[in-house]
C-alpha cells in the first residue's frame, strides 16, 4: 500500500499495500473491488494459494500493476486505511512497479542474489520514491521461515504526505531465484492492530502451487 500525496501507489504511481493497494478508493465503484471469501484462493499469478480468516476485498489492478501478474492487492477498509500485497514469484531483473527509465528517482529492480537487507532497502525506496513517504523507519528485520524456506520478517512504519503514520510488516523469501512475499500496511492507529492477526493467519496458510 504505497501512497503518493493522497493516492496509493497504484493510483499514481504500489496499493499495493502498500504497503497494499493501489488507489485510495475515492471515485472507485463496486467494480473496483471483488470479495475474497473465507476459503483457499489463488493470488497473484496463481503461484500461491492462501486462506483469509474473514472476507477481504481484492482491488482491481490499475496503472502500475496492470501488467505485473505476480502482484495482487487486498484491503479490508479501503487502501488508504489498510492493505495487503502478494508478490508471487517475481523474477530476477523485474520491477515491483512500472516506471519510466527517464525518471530521475528509480526503484531498484529485484535480483535473485539480493539479501534480506537489500530487499528491505528496495521496499523502503519504493515507499519513498513512489509512495510519498517523508519519514520511513525500520523497526526490525529478522529471519523467519516462509513457504518452507529460509526467509525474513521486516517490520516498519512510515509517515506519508497526508500526515498519517502507517505501520507495516513484510514476510518473504527468495525461492528458486524468485521473490515471494506478503506485505501488510495499515494506518498505525487502530487499523494495524485490527488486521495484523489476519495477516499472520494468511502467511501461515500460504502454500506454493506446482
Amino acid at each position: 500500500m504505497m501512497r503518493t500525496p493522497k493516492l496509493i501507489v497504484a493510483a499514481t504511481a504500489l496499493a499495493l499495500s502498500g504497503c497494499s493497494s493501489m488507489g485510495d478508493g475515492t471515485g472507485f465503484g463496486s467494480d473496483y473491488y471483488s470479495m475474497v471469501r473465507v476459503r483457499s484462493v489463488q493470488v497473484g499469478d496463481g503461484a500461491i494459494a492462501v486462506t483469509p480468516p474473514r472476507p477481504w476485498n481484492r482491488t482491481r489492478r490499475l496503472f502500475l500493476f496492470e501488467d505485473i501478474r505476480q502482484v495482487e492487492d487486498w484491503t479490508l477498509n479501503g487502501p488508504l486505511l489498510d492493505g495487503m500485497t502478494f508478490v508471487t514469484g517475481l523474477r530476477s531483473g523485474r520491477y515491483l512497479i512500472r516506471q519510466r527509465r527517464t525518471e530521475d528517482r528509480q526503484v531498484p529492480k529485484f535480483r535473485a542474489d539480493m539479501s534480506a537487507p537489500e530487499i528491505t532497502a528496495m521496499l523502503e525506496t519504493l515507499y519513498r520514491v513512489r509512495g510519498g513517504s517523508i519519514d520511513f523507519r525500520t523497526l526490525s528485520l529478522q529471519p523467519r521461515p516462509f513457504l518452507g524456506h529460509n526467509g525474513f520478517q521486516f517490520d516498519f512504519e512510515h509517515l506519508d504526505t497526508d500526515e498519517l503514520w502507517r505501520k507495516g510488516r513484510a514476510v518473504g523469501a527468495v525461492i528458486d531465484g524468485k521473490l515471494y512475499m506478503i506485505l501488510f500496511d495499515a494506518a498505525r492507529s487502530h487499523y494495524y492492530a485490527n488486521a495484523i492477526g489476519d495477516f499472520e493467519a494468511i502467511v501461515a496458510s500460504a502454500r506454493r502451487r506446482g
